[in-house]
């Protein structure tokens, strides 16, 4: 096995590309390492990004927010601006494992783990979080809900990794918010998670939604059904329903040793409905 640890990306690009066997890219580690262990992961190539110019940056961009590929969790929750503008996401993210591993895992790397129960992929979703991927063909933008193709597996090309995700600009009258259901009171997988962002006009309607559920499906998903109950409404109790029935209708999810298919058929409109009125008192200042 190899380790470098490139200063550029197209240096990082370059290394990922022309290995001929398994390539895998380093950014906090948390999923990769634990992986690797286990025996679940054995690449011939590990590129380490941290050093290249960007990957430990939170900047700010037409009134949005970049993040870097290797910005950990806990520098997130410390950044006052990027909190205020997104903190379902940032909540999010700080689900993500312990104190320690908040200063390791990465908003990224969770994306490109690729799992159907990740905390921070809904939250993303409901942001219409847009991620920027280098390549043997250059940078292209991808929203996020484009990336996980299947448990594990993401559409990213040999070569290709992701060096930052940018999360838009938004309203004043907007807010979103994350719940997710673990069996344990922290440090579990869950069970289900469900994120709402929400917009607002001067009268209190709702002008603009989305809606992303976790763990239901083989990946996270956008669920517009959801979102459109919302849009046009007040956000009231029969809105609420609505959501609530529209995100339980999208489930897929499977019977395993953390929940049956109805129970998490009936918590995603649970948390859709708790999610929603979280967004909303957020976006009423």
């Amino acid at each position: 096995m190899r380790y470098e640890v490139p200063e550029t990306v197209d240096s990082a690009v370059e290394m990922l590309s022309g290995e001929p066997g398994s390539a895998k890219v380093l950014a906090g580690g948390t999923d990769l390492l634990v992986q690797m262990k286990s025996g679940v992961q054995e690449p011939d190539l590990i590129v380490d990004i941290k050093r290249i110019d960007g990957m430990k940056s939170i900047t700010q961009e037409h009134g949005g927010w970049r993040i870097g590929a290797a910005v950990s969790g806990a520098e997130m929750g410390e950044h006052g601006g990027l909190c205020a503008a997104w903190p379902g996401v940032v909540e999010a993210m700080e689900l993500v494992g312990s104190t320690q591993v908040q200063g390791r895992a990465t908003l990224a790397g969770n994306l490109c783990n690729a799992s159907p129960a990740a905390d921070s992929v809904p939250a993303m979703i409901a942001a219409g979080a847009i991620v920027q991927v280098a390549g043997p063909n250059g940078t292209r933008d991808v929203p996020v809900e484009e990336i996980p193709v299947s448990p594990g597996k993401t559409s990213l090309a040999k070569g290709e990794f992701v060096t930052s995700v940018f999360l838009p600009a938004r309203d004043a009258k907007s807010g979103d918010a994350y719940l997710r259901f673990i069996p344990r009171t922290e440090m579990d997988i869950a069970v289900v998670g469900c994120a709402v962002s929400l917009t607002l006009d001067d009268d209190g309607t709702c002008t603009a939604a989305r809606v992303g559920l976790g763990a239901v499906a083989a990946t996270v998903l956008l669920v517009e059904d959801a979102a459109a109950a919302l849009i046009g409404t007040k956000v009231d109790d029969a809105a609420l329903e609505k959501l609530a029935s529209a995100a339980s209708a999208a489930c897929k999810p499977i019977d395993d040793k953390r929940g049956t298919v109805a129970f998490r058929t009936h918590v995603a409109g649970v948390l859709a409905k708790r999610a929603a009125k979280i967004a909303l008192a957020r976006a009423q200042g």
